[in-house]
């Protein structure tokens, strides 16, 4: 007898997998997408103007250079939390050498910067020399680091810019402001060393297993300690871009919450908190997911305090997304 063999199951499922595995390696680009729709429908003003378009790039910006150089470290299974604080010290370093040194701009902007790279020194240092955890680690020095700044400058530090400088903060070539050419560099960079570098290979490898690495000749405390330096180096020129942008440096609030920001941008970009897997790719699209939020928010004249309930829930979907995203991977490999 002929029979006609049944449809194998196996099919819909595969085929269901790969939708699914689709799906969580695109949710960020969806969901970017999703956001401006949604913003769009819900008739935010100007939200599709080129003005507003640069005003998330000088939003997202100061985000951007630091959250590139904290996914290296992310990636090798650390984290700064104290890069809020930073950028507090860098700009009020900035604001007292221009103003009770009579330090020419330019040199107090490179004292700003070495300042906050001391700062990822220490953090580097106490972490892969001492082998303490990176989080009790910078999480003291996100009090101390803001104690510091608000010793040095109790009350807030007002026009130490001359207005020509400080203009740099809201022009640009062409129609692309400053901000985001230094953003583009920043990312142009971490993108060539995560892809193309030997640090790169180094910072995977370090983030699946440190030990391993390091016996197949990986220098990981070298490589460690040098994202601690730079990211702490990245979050004082973040710290300059907000002093230009205010002309001032308000010690007890600038960069309050900033760690938050960087973070969840990391996560949503797919980066693992426990190290191992990332792109900056992701990073970008994360860190202007939250931009775009953020300022879809403020057009809509949305409260603020409804604002950082959005950020929150923001960083959980971020750990969701991230799991999900794991899941996929396994799910890929038939597990």
């Amino acid at each position: 007898m002929n029979e006609t063999a049944a449809p194998s199951p196996s099919v819909p499922v595969a085929s269901s997998r790969r939708v699914y595995v689709f799906v969580m390696r695109n949710a960020l680009p969806f969901g970017f997408a999703g956001l401006i729709v949604l913003f769009v429908a819900l008739g935010a003003p100007n939200f599709l103007t080129l003005g507003n378009f640069s005003d998330i790039v000088r939003l997202s910006a100061p985000i951007m250079v630091v959250s590139i150089p904290m996914a290296f470290l992310m990636i090798m299974g650390y984290v700064d939390l104290s890069i809020g604080s930073q950028l507090a010290l860098s700009a009020v370093v900035v604001g007292l050498l221009v103003t009770n040194a009579g330090v020419p701009p330019l040199i107090a902007l490179a004292g700003g910067v070495v300042a906050c790279a001391g700062v990822g020194l220490v953090n580097g240092t106490l972490t892969t020399r001492l082998g303490l955890s990176p989080i009790i680690v910078t999480l003291g020095m996100l009090t101390a680091v803001r104690g510091a700044a608000l010793l040095l400058a109790p009350q807030s530090i007002y026009a130490f810019f001359p207005i020509d400088f400080a203009a740099v903060s809201y022009t640009g070539v062409l129609g692309i402001p400053y901000y985001g050419i230094v953003a583009v560099i920043v990312i142009a960079a971490g993108a060539f060393v995560l892809a193309w570098s030997p640090v790169g290979r180094h910072a995977l490898a370090i983030g699946v297993n440190e030990e391993a690495a390091f016996l197949s000749g990986i220098n990981s405390h070298r490589t460690i300690l040098a994202a601690f330096v730079i990211t702490g180096a990245m979050a004082g020129v973040a710290g300059i871009m907000y002093a230009l942008l205010l002309n001032s440096a308000p010690s007890g609030s600038l960069g309050l919450l900033f760690e938050l920001d960087v973070l969840t941008a990391i996560l949503l970009g797919g980066v693992a908190f426990n190290g191992g897997r990332g792109t900056i790719r992701g990073v970008v699209l994360g860190v202007l997911f939250l931009a775009v939020l953020q300022n879809g928010l403020i057009l809509l004249n949305v409260p603020t305090s409804f604002g950082l309930v959005v950020k929150g829930a923001a960083l959980v979907f971020a750990a969701i997304l991230d799991q999900a995203t794991l899941r996929a991977t396994f799910v890929v490999k038939g597990r």
